[in-house]
């Protein structure tokens, strides 16, 4: 861990967003707090979300109050640089659970309020894979945008920053969408190889483990930090896969490419851009032995125990 010793505490919290991920760093951040001296915690959400008709919004909203969690009205797409910092100004971190939903340019527009704002503590959404490792250039232009967010942050002392790697939200990649996991027809499409590893973590447990890091002693400052709930090669995971589900899986490889070829083809999708990223593999894992959750001893959910979880029967 970092060497530098800081004197920051976060004590009065504003979470943007209440997602996929929002809602378990809320729900984690709450019960640390309740045994934490002048701990609060907020969180900003669209006047839109707040008064929604939708039942999964009303349930979301219902909940965050239940927790006694502060909520404030916010719009991060529509608010100037200049309105967001003074709204963070409030607070001592802010931290960024916004996703990319908002658009490729929102992180920066954030972390540039977050610096301007003068707060004490900031986590942006970097909820992702190792950026510095991939480098610049590569097929998802998001990346470089995360990079870029980086380097501001590094370029100023004002703010300390706090950065978590989680991999990839373990359920995206069972998603059929990705077209890596296909429980139909029995088979696994391995991005780049079977030989390609990907580090996965639960947004369940990134919740538990970020508020674990938000309130250590000492202050995490000026870091990254590492989480996994597992680490495999795409082999390993059509292991798994048989292994639970009692049935042989069929394995084929994209390799990079064709990867490359079908996202020269549509250079805007979204979802080809991320398996090309995935395939090539650089940044994309790490040694679970080295992360946070490992070395504080705080079980994590791995790909065994999410497929027994989720798919069995299925």
């Amino acid at each position: 861990m970092n060497q530098t010793v800081s004197n920051v505490k976060s004590r009065n919290i504003l979470v943007l967003g209440a997602g996929e991920l929002g809602m378990p760093v809320l729900r984690n951040l709450a019960r640390r707090a309740r045994g934490i001296d002048d701990a609060k915690v907020s969180v900003l959400l669209r006047a839109s979300t707040i008064k929604s008709d939708s039942s999964i919004k009303q349930r979301d909203v219902a909940e965050i109050r239940d927790l006694h969690i502060e909520i404030v009205a916010g719009d991060l797409v529509n608010s100037s640089v200049d309105e967001l910092a003074s709204l963070f100004s409030h607070y001592d971190t802010v931290i960024g659970c916004a996703g990319y939903a908002a658009g490729i340019h929102t992180p920066m527009k954030l972390a540039k309020a977050a610096v301007q704002s003068g707060i004490p503590r900031y986590f942006p959404w970097q909820f992702g894979v190792d950026f510095e490792a991939i480098g610049r250039g590569g097929p998802q232009d998001i990346f470089d945008a995360q990079l870029d967010v980086r380097e501001l942050l590094r370029s100023q002392s004002k703010t300390e920053w706090v950065i978590i790697s989680t991999g990839m939200f373990m359920s995206y990649l069972f998603e059929p969408e990705f077209g890596v996991v296909d429980l139909e027809k029995s088979a696994v499409r391995a991005l780049g190889s079977y030989d390609t590893a990907v580090t996965l973590t639960t947004p369940d447990d990134i919740g538990v483990l970020t508020a674990e890091i938000v309130f250590y002693e000492p202050t995490i400052s000026n870091e990254i930090v590492f989480l996994a709930g597992d680490t495999v090669t795409y082999g390993e995971l059509a292991d798994k896969l048989e292994a639970s589900l009692n049935r042989p899986f069929n394995r084929s490889e994209w390799t990079v490419p064709v990867l490359m070829e079908e996202l020269a083809n549509d250079p805007q999708n979204m979802m080809r851009k991320y398996r090309a990223a995935f395939g090539i593999g650089r940044g994309m894992a790490w040694d679970k032995a080295g992360t946070f959750n490992a070395r504080e001893g705080i079980k994590v959910t791995d790909v065994s125990d999410w497929i027994n979880a989720n798919l069995i029967g299925k």
